[in-house]
């Protein structure tokens, strides 16, 4: 009975996924070694250098009017097609809706991951728009 209990028990626990912290300074290092900013640059932080003319270029970080957790950052470097709004941007999307950005999981080490994301993640603020509150009689 005492072992069915706590099966049970450990059944209800919330799972998470956490990483150990990561190291902002060399986030940005190795941001600027894996050539991300070949198609990136991150607001007051690392400028845009394109590898080619007319390169591709995303801007991360700044006023966002949606939270990018520590969560989304990093499923956006592993999986970069997994939230994207699907449609018009050919300059940033395949003509079937996927990412552009190569994917660097065979490439980036795992501490890697955590340091860019750890840099990434501060250069985010959110923007809560104004709101009007209504007083009904």
């Amino acid at each position: 009975m005492i072992v069915m209990t706590l099966f049970a028990i450990a059944g209800c626990e919330r799972k998470e996924f956490v990483l150990p912290p990561g190291d902002k300074a060399a986030g940005k290092q190795e941001f600027l070694e894996l050539k991300c900013n070949s198609c990136h640059s991150v607001t007051d932080q690392v400028e845009h250098a394109p590898l080619t003319p007319g390169a591709i270029h995303v801007e991360l970080g700044g006023t966002v009017s949606r939270v990018k957790t520590y969560d989304d950052l990093i499923t956006s470097i592993i999986n970069p097609s997994h939230r994207l709004s699907r449609g018009t941007n050919l300059m940033t999307t395949t003509p079937e809706g996927q990412s552009r950005m190569p994917v660097y999981n065979e490439i980036m080490s795992v501490q890697q991951l955590i340091d860019i994301t750890s840099f990434l993640e501060p250069t985010y603020q959110v923007w809560v728009p104004p709101y009007a509150v209504y007083q009904y009689p």
